[in-house]
């Protein structure tokens, strides 16, 4: 098939039987083929998928490898043209493949894309894992069309007809990109195991002066949440050690020391804030988060060495040169149009 269609499992019974049936309804028409990659799970997943989707192609993992290392291993046994990476908890009311395709095929210099993302809970609202597309600012925090910061916005079109559809970086809760491009990035850095290694992803591959489009034209809807509730101690710790190393990876080199210690910097008062309101499992998650990025610093020195030799831009038109954090707490600005 030109399109796999590839849905990361770790005990989700309930939520294949929910919303696998629509993935599998709005994808009959399109070439492409639906696979579940499970991450050794303990329940009936695979139980499931065998007496309920036994159209399905499975391939089971030997333990739980996470996000990244999950759909390495996954993707390295699937031979198309085009992946897209779909959660198990995202349902279809229409085809959100075909529109994706149609754009990778019509631009040459695209890697990736996004469809529009929308909220299962409030179907009128965005979603917080992508919403109209994904940006990041110059300290690593990143934010969307439609959603900056926890401030989500309603849907009512205001992003459907953007003059330039390029953003920085799709969601992995559903993203296309073209099989070629992934491999000869090494996919996703697997140290991550989980959270931010799609915006690391495509940090690398706009490095190397490919695009990655935001397409309106598809729409899916997402539940969130499912793995890892969001302010949840292990959420935070991987969120604040994977963007300390996605940045090191990934500046450009007269940024990379200011911009990593004012970021280090910036952890510190969150951490402060967390002890402050006797939050002390989200205080020692920001610590371990530090201490993990100290101990990786050898092999991101290795691995900032290799994608230098890669690297053909270091400057993108879509990480905001200031703070978020600033803007949206401070100046009070909340939606995107603002920035």
């Amino acid at each position: 098939m030109k399109t796999a269609v590839v849905i990361l499992n770790f005990n989700g019974e309930n939520l294949l039987r929910q919303y696998l049936p629509s993935v599998i309804t709005h994808t009959q028409s399109t070439d492409c083929e639906i696979i579940v990659a499970d991450n050794h799970s303990s329940d009936n997943s695979l139980k499931v998928l065998a007496e309920m989707f036994p159209q399905v192609r499975v391939i089971t993992l030997d333990q739980n490898y996470g996000f990244a290392q999950g759909y390495n291993l996954a993707l390295q046994q699937i031979n198309s043209d085009y992946f897209i990476l779909c959660n198990n908890d995202i349902e279809l009311r229409s085809d959100a493949v075909s529109p994706l395709i149609n754009l990778l095929e019509s631009n040459p210099k695209a890697a990736a894309a996004m469809p529009k993302i929308k909220s299962l809970r409030n179907p009128e609202m965005f979603e917080y894992a992508g919403a109209a597309g994904g940006f990041i600012d110059r300290y690593g925090y990143p934010f969307c069309r439609g959603r900056i910061l926890d401030n989500v916005e309603q849907d009512h079109g205001q992003y459907n007809s953007v003059k330039n559809n390029q953003i920085f970086w799709a969601t992995g809760a559903f993203m296309a990109i073209k099989a070629n491009v992934f491999k000869e990035m090494g996919g996703f850095d697997s140290s991550f195991f989980a959270h931010m290694e799609e915006i690391d992803l495509c940090w690398r591959i706009k490095n190397t002066g490919l695009d990655i489009l935001y397409c309106p034209e598809s729409e899916v809807f997402h539940l969130g949440g499912a793995t890892l509730k969001q302010g949840s101690p292990q959420k935070l710790y991987l969120n604040y050690r994977n963007c300390l190393k996605m940045m090191y990876k990934n500046l450009p080199p007269k940024r990379l020391i200011p911009t990593i210690w004012f970021r280090m910097i910036l952890d510190g008062a969150s951490s402060a804030v967390y002890l402050c309101q006797l939050q002390i499992k989200n205080f020692f998650a920001v610590l371990k988060a530090h201490l993990a990025f100290y101990a990786a610093l050898p092999k991101l020195i290795k691995e900032r060495k290799r994608l230098k030799k890669t690297a053909t831009q270091y400057y993108h038109n879509e990480i905001f040169n200031g703070s978020i954090v600033y803007r949206n707490k401070i100046k009070k600005q909340k939606i995107f149009f603002e920035f």
